[in-house]
């Protein structure tokens, strides 16, 4: 069993980017989005319109994952088009680039350490910091966790969380993201008004689709059962990729449309690896190939959203009900 540097070295060899093939990816899936939205325009009843609508939106998620690899530096480095094309995705689907860098950098750095997961994560309070919090605290960590504010994140999480709150804490450092609501708004305020049908399925339902699968994908890759997290003193940065980062059993259809983005053990060892390469690496490298899972199946989503306080001294995370009990039990916090 190789680890730390070992296994990072042995992965580089994956973290090469194969150019063509990433234009390839970006140009085919922009195409069958245009069409998709095409079929949407041209089709004569909502029968017609649903299926496609659908369709685009699974086709958002997937360039969604070639925007979260070209902002990693993994491919199409140094393309104005691409930082034209895919910065301009951004802000359409609510995830400018400066929100997204910031967020998602400190969610790669801090992968599992307790003490640094509100930023770029979920929240997750640990048992001790439960016993200690007020009502309001547990009310607004309730939320935050909530299947309904995962599965609505279009709303809650993108246009919310990501967009609307950043640009309203900090508009100069994200006046990109005050651009992606203003042109939400406009777009959206614009086909309301004149084609609601085309709002409806072209833009509002697709976002409902690919921001709750975003969602929830990014939820369980981190939220699963058999998960470890650390403290300061114990994490390191590969640990925290084997041990902390799911695996999400899909079929190949799915794996298409989320871009491999299941692999995310894999992922999270080599940011550097383009999705498309992700299969290849798990398959060559033994040490991955006997990962923590879940998969999107009835069962594990809901095994996953039961997932709520952290308990540090039994390394497993309880249901909400299961930290009253442990608080009705001892209902003092442990001295550290």
């Amino acid at each position: 069993m190789r680890l730390g540097k070992e296994l990072l070295v042995a992965s580089k060899e994956f973290a090469i980017e194969q150019r063509y093939r990433s234009w390839w990816c970006l140009l085919s899936t922009l195409i069958l989005y245009f069409i998709s939205l095409a079929a949407i325009v041209a089709s004569p009843t909502w029968m017609l319109s649903l299926p496609c609508s659908v369709l685009s939106g699974l086709l958002v998620v997937r360039i969604f994952i070639i925007y979260h690899d070209f902002q990693h530096g993994t491919i199409l480095t140094r393309s104005w088009l691409a930082r034209g094309i895919l910065d301009t995705f951004g802000v359409l689907v609510l995830c400018p680039a400066s929100i997204w860098n910031r967020s998602h950098n400190h969610h790669h750095a801090q992968n599992s350490k307790i003490q640094l997961l509100n930023v770029g994560s979920f929240p997750i309070m640990t048992l001790e910091n439960y016993k200690t919090s007020t009502a309001k605290q547990r009310l607004s960590y309730a939320f935050s966790r909530h299947p309904l504010t995962i599965m609505l994140g279009y709303l809650t999480i993108f246009f919310w969380g990501i967009s609307l709150r950043s640009f309203w804490v900090n508009p100069r450092e994200h006046y990109d993201a005050g651009i992606a609501v203003l042109v939400h708004l406009l777009l959206v305020g614009f086909l309301l008004w004149y084609a609601p049908a085309i709002a409806l399925f072209a833009v509002i339902i697709p976002l409902v689709i690919a921001c709750g699968t975003g969602s929830y994908l990014f939820y369980a890759q981190h939220n699963f059962p058999g998960v470890r997290l650390f403290d300061k003193e114990h994490w390191n940065y590969v640990a925290a990729a084997i041990e902390s980062s799911s695996y999400m059993k899909m079929g190949p259809i799915m794996h298409w449309f989320t871009g491999n983005i299941g692999y995310h053990h894999v992922h999270h060892l080599n940011a550097k690896i383009p999705f498309y390469r992700l299969p290849e690496a798990m398959a060559a490298i033994p040490e991955m190939q006997a990962p923590k899972t879940t998969s999107l199946s009835i069962m594990d989503i809901y095994k996953c959203f039961r997932l709520k306080v952290w308990d540090a001294q039994r390394q497993m995370y309880l249901t909400f009900a299961e930290a009253a009990e442990e608080i009705a039990r001892n209902p003092q916090p442990a001295v550290e």
